[in-house]
């Protein structure tokens, strides 16, 4: 492993690639012709996630020529969201930012985020104002998922789902990431206090490559929604949601269970011709609660294992650095 001293930069740019050989090279090139006209120190950390195509070699290439480029490769595709988090591990700048490997984020537009930070924000989230993705498989579910999670989060940003956003390193220093919660950053990071702001970015058709990206996504962003919103207002708090569950099922089991006792002491009711009904209240309020209540801790075991335990959400095969890497890991 090649190294040596480089000074500390101020910017990181996170790339995650997955099958990108096409488009590889011209970033690579963008990114440094903006960045050096900028005139302030910066590194690059290219993650290839497990690439089957010439993505590698091409990574591997780039790294021998320049300094300031870091490669982390992935033993196997983990998703995006588990690239990004590596880069996050091992980024030094001050300011972070991340964005996609296709082309699709115009390197152009970087300084207009470090303008923004600038003016004292910890995130500046990119806005695709002007979609031209496909309506179906893009455009539709984004529109919906956009507002659902702007409802549930309470963070006022159009575009939760784009990955071109900057970042302050101390913001995300406490924020672990997995499934895909990559795109709700801000969400996550907003019981922190931080200043949030957005700008409107360029939305570029996908010249060359395969788009990653289809309906099979919309599931797991969906749950995801659920897991932000729980994260940001319950996970302190539970009571306030389970105990709302609870009441509302056990109210309606009791309910009927009273009206059923009602009838039998007053109207005459036969238990055995009530009991469908009687077995439903019983339903109501025992085995619904205790399987939302199982359900819903379980998720709140889940976090905290992975934050005592330490797990992280990828496995890097070898790194690529013109430094030396920290004695310890990050976690």
């Amino acid at each position: 492993m090649k190294r040596s001293r480089t000074k500390t930069p101020e910017i990181t740019i996170v790339v995650p690639f997955y099958n990108e050989e096409e488009n590889v090279e011209e970033l690579y090139q963008r990114l440094t012709k903006v960045l050096v006209r900028l005139g302030r120190a910066y590194e690059l950390i290219f993650v290839d996630d497990g690439s089957t195509d010439g993505t590698r070699r091409l990574l591997g290439g780039i790294f021998k020529k320049d300094p300031r480029v870091q490669v982390i490769r992935m033993k196997k595709n983990f998703g995006q969201t588990a690239g990004l988090q590596a880069g996050f591990d091992y980024a030094r700048g001050d300011i972070i930012i991340s964005m996609d490997g296709d082309l699709q984020h115009d390197p152009a537009e970087i300084p207009l985020f470090l303008d923004k930070m600038d003016e004292g924000f910890d995130i500046v989230s990119g806005w695709r104002k002007k979609r031209v993705d496909n309506p179906f498989l893009r455009k539709f579910p984004s529109w919906v998922a956009n507002r659902m999670m702007k409802f549930l989060s309470g963070v006022a940003i159009h575009d939760f789902g784009t990955t071109y956003k900057a970042y302050r390193r101390s913001a995300l220093k406490n924020v672990r990431l997995y499934g895909e919660l990559h795109r709700f950053i801000p969400a996550l990071i907003s019981r922190q206090g931080v200043k949030i702001a957005e700008i409107p970015i360029k939305n570029i058709v996908r010249l060359r490559g395969k788009s990653k990206y289809g309906l099979s996504r919309v599931r797991r962003v969906f749950f995801d929604l659920l897991t932000v919103k729980f994260m940001i207002s319950f996970i302190d708090r539970p009571l306030q949601l389970f105990g709302l569950i609870g009441f509302i099922l056990g109210g309606i089991g009791f309910a009927i269970a009273a009206t059923i006792t009602v009838g039998f002491y007053f109207f005459n009711w036969h238990i055995r011709e009530n009991l469908g009904n009687l077995l439903l209240a019983v339903f109501l309020m025992v085995v619904g609660i205790q399987l939302i209540m199982t359900g819903l801790l379980a998720e709140v075991i889940s976090r905290i294992y992975h934050a005592s335990h330490k797990i992280k959400i990828y496995n890097a095969e070898e790194f690529l650095f013109h430094r030396p890497l920290p004695e310890e890991k990050p976690d």
